[in-house]
């Protein structure tokens, strides 16, 4: 596969690419942004950071579920954004309130919080209009799980990434264990499967299929397969608008 990442020079569009959890969908926007030169927003990562923010603060009960009483004064004490390509490793990272939290936010402690935090209506909503923000301008690229229902329904693209529950902890297993992390297999299955059952019936913005997406089956293809596929489907959005 042709490794050179051109930009393409296109009338400006969004791309909404929702998903299950360990889909594959933030490593499929993060290329697709620099592949084309678009920015791009880990709109999971901001609910990790309010996930942070609140472990840090003592924000949760011994039960796991969320002081929420307590919570709410803080948002708007909150101030998330991306930092593009920082350090060595060449990714987009998260700040919180000017801190580098981006290695903290993808520990285990932060995947085992975040849906109880994600579900509040008030912490949506505030990170929606935070969201809103980043495409006033279009050109972005943006992953999450209702950003093509309900932060951007208008997106010329929406991508929908789904694969079977085991092959997504395959996944997160491996790339704990690369980080050093370990852990059993079952702890991280378990943890994908309660926050599918969490981000698809919670009451506000469940994860859904917006209408109009494209599905993409990634559990069997290759991520060579996968971005040829992402950009012939980018082409075609673009191809329209122009």
């Amino acid at each position: 596969m042709n490794e050179s990442h051109e930009i393409i020079d296109s009338p400006k569009i969004i791309v909404a690419i929702d998903g299950y959890s360990s889909s594959g969908k933030s490593t499929m926007a993060r290329e697709l942004a620099k592949r084309v030169g678009y920015i791009y927003i880990d709109s999971g990562a901001m609910y990790r950071a309010v996930t942070l923010y609140a472990l840090r603060h003592h924000l949760f009960n011994a039960d796991g579920s969320v002081k929420k009483a307590e919570l709410l004064p803080h948002l708007n004490q909150m101030n998330i954004t991306f930092q593009p390509q920082a350090g060595e490793d060449g990714v987009q990272h998260t700040l919180l309130n000017g801190e580098d939290v981006e290695k903290e936010i993808r520990e285990m402690e932060v995947s085992n919080h975040v849906s109880p935090i994600a579900e509040i209506g008030e912490v949506r909503e505030r990170m929606v209009a935070l969201q809103k923000e980043f495409g006033i301008h279009k050109g972005i690229v943006m992953d999450g799980r209702d950003i093509g229902t309900t932060v951007f329904p208008e997106a010329e693209l929406k991508v929908f990434v789904y694969a079977s529950p085991h092959e997504r902890a395959r996944r997160r297993w491996k790339e704990l264990q690369q980080k050093g992390v370990d852990i059993p297999f079952e702890d991280v299955l378990k943890n994908v499967e309660e926050r599918d059952r969490i981000d698809t019936t919670r009451a506000v913005s469940p994860l859904a299929k917006a209408e109009d997406a494209i599905e993409l089956d990634n559990g069997a293809v290759t991520h060579e397969e996968q971005m040829e596929w992402l950009m012939k489907r980018f082409q075609e959005a673009t191809e329209g608008k122009a």
